[in-house]
């Protein structure tokens, strides 16, 4: 079956046919009636054919730093309702936090013509900004607030003087921090000065020694904590940068038989569905994260159309408290 069988069978020409493929104008009572010899015959266009016709693969590549996280997963969904619906095929591409491996997907995606990038970002680099800048398609940066480009992104800062305030509510002021590196500019710098800023501001010491750096994983949060405590034992609250950290160290505290969160009160960030069901349950900051990948996706087709270059998104939240922290006792400064 061909564009001039459809032609023949609908009555019309195959310059009618030809628009209807590309979203041409045809007449209502003509389009109706290739597509019903189109759904009749179950015919298919010719991918060749139409990125020959439109300059266009339909196809936007994916770059993710993780592939098992909920975050991750969550975004991707949001990303695949718009997309689908605009009739774009994504190409995922798993960098597993691997800068070089960001850079070489940036490239490779740019060789093989797909019509836009959404890069989900762990970093922001000198060589980041000059693979960007040398794109040919459209890109949007996703988790990561970045000046000049089409970025969507988390309020980072904020949400951790959330999770700051929550375990100040348990009376703590010996806080611990599990965090990761601070070359990621969101959930690296942003989330532990929002935490810093609400410590000092309500006259708590805090110094790095309360400090504890690992991956993005459950195991490294757990051994993270471990390692916090073997130095600080007094700790009375433990942030985890994300909830994946958090639990993590939950686990360890737990095992080490420190009750939560009558000697140890624990936040984090992501508020994961995990951390709903475990007991006692998880306080968190809630993000939007499906939201967040339908809006990545609509700026996305924005840019792809012509429009909205340079456009920052960021993304609202919500405190969720659970059995991890208690109701706060009295009022807390908001520096």
């Amino acid at each position: 079956m061909n564009i001039n069988e459809i032609a023949k069978m609908a009555g019309v020409s195959r310059a009618t046919v030809s628009r209807y493929l590309n979203d041409g104008y045809v007449s209502a009572e003509k389009r109706a009636r290739i597509q019903k010899v189109i759904e009749e015959t179950n015919y298919q266009p010719s991918f060749q054919a139409q990125m020959l016709r439109t300059k266009r693969t339909k196809q936007v590549g994916i770059i993710i730093p993780q592939i098992n996280l909920e975050s991750i997963s969550r975004m991707i969904s949001g990303i695949t309702v718009v997309l689908r619906e605009a009739g774009f095929q994504m190409l995922l591409a798993n960098a597993e936090h691997n800068e070089s491996e960001e850079l070489k997907y940036l490239k490779l995606f740019a060789e093989n013509q797909v019509d836009g990038i959404i890069l989900f970002a762990t970093a922001v680099t000198a060589e980041h900004k000059r693979a960007l800048k040398a794109l040919q398609v459209p890109v949007v940066i996703l988790g990561q607030q970045m000046e000049g480009y089409s970025c969507v992104y988390q309020d980072d800062y904020n949400a951790a003087r959330e999770a700051a305030r929550m375990l100040l509510a348990e009376g703590a002021d010996r806080i611990g921090y599990i965090g990761v590196t601070q070359k990621n500019q969101a959930v690296g710098r942003m989330r532990k000065q929002g935490f810093l800023d609400v410590l000092r501001g309500n006259g708590i010491h805090w110094d790095e020694s309360l400090y504890e750096e690992c991956g993005f994983s459950a195991e490294e949060g757990y051994l993270a904590a471990e390692a916090l405590l073997a130095r600080h034992p007094e700790v009375q609250a433990v942030f985890g940068a994300t909830d994946t950290i958090a639990l993590g160290a939950m686990s360890w505290i737990l095992e080490s038989g420190r009750r939560v969160p009558e000697e140890v009160a624990i936040a984090g960030i992501g508020d994961l569905i995990i951390g709903k069901l475990i007991r006692p349950g998880l306080s968190s900051v809630h993000f939007y994260y499906n939201a967040t990948g339908q809006e990545a996706a609509r700026l996305l087709l924005e840019l792809m159309n012509g429009n909205s270059a340079g456009k920052e998104v960021k993304m609202g939240y919500r405190v969720q408290q659970r059995g991890t922290t208690r109701q706060a006792k009295s009022p807390l400064g908001t520096p």
